[in-house]
């Protein structure tokens, strides 16, 4: 999972859910001559016309000069891409390699399992390893508040993880509706949303 934390002013705003179905998030392929290929999964952000479906209405992603992308990039053994810059001047990018074979990142070899800090005002050349190498790049510009967590809860100060916690003890956030605590569909049930107006999506 990935959490995009949010400014004070929206920490309350009501819940929102999208789906983000596989064959409505575009991919980006770039093939070498060798046949070498990199495919990039736009999740967030634009990059070369690829737009993914809209964040959600009060998301940090949905506001202009935010700069936040979420990228998969698969690079198959050997290959190369270069990692364009980013937008904004504030922007800050992490790379997490995260499967497959040690990738160079710019002068670096770096192991699967680990992550790096990037400059993200300048492109970065990327080289897969010798079995093909998957990287999650994450990036945004920082919203700039103090941040207090602990456990699930994320906010600015320790009166308000605090609150965090007595809500969910009082209401458990609005109830929890089914008998179990790890409910699951039936096996035929297909791939399906269901919103909080009931509207139910099916694929």
């Amino acid at each position: 999972q990935i959490w995009l934390n949010l400014p004070a002013e929206s920490k309350t705003v009501d819940p929102h859910f999208s789906m983000l179905w596989n064959e409505d998030t575009p991919t980006v392929t770039v093939a070498e001559e060798d046949g070498r290929t990199v495919s990039i999964r736009v999740i967030a952000g634009e990059l070369d016309g690829a737009t993914p479906p809209p964040p959600p209405p009060n998301s940090w992603a949905s506001r202009p000069g935010t700069d936040v992308a979420i990228w998969n990039i698969d690079l198959s053994s050997g290959a190369r891409w270069e990692l364009p810059a980013a937008r904004g001047e504030q922007t800050q990018r992490v790379l997490y390699v995260y499967n497959g074979s040690p990738v160079r990142i710019g002068d670096r070899t770096i192991e699967s399992g680990h992550g790096v800090v990037v400059d993200a005002s300048v492109p970065v050349h990327l080289t897969g390893g010798d079995e093909g190498t998957q990287i999650l790049m994450l990036q945004g510009r920082p919203i700039g508040e103090p941040v207090v967590s602990y456990g699930p809860f994320v906010l600015n100060d320790e009166a308000g993880v605090r609150q965090a916690f007595e809500d969910y003890r009082r209401t458990g956030f609005g109830g929890w509706p089914w008998d179990s605590d790890g409910p699951v569909h039936e096996r035929d049930a297909g791939r399906f949303a269901r919103y909080p107006d009931e509207q139910l999506e099916q694929r």
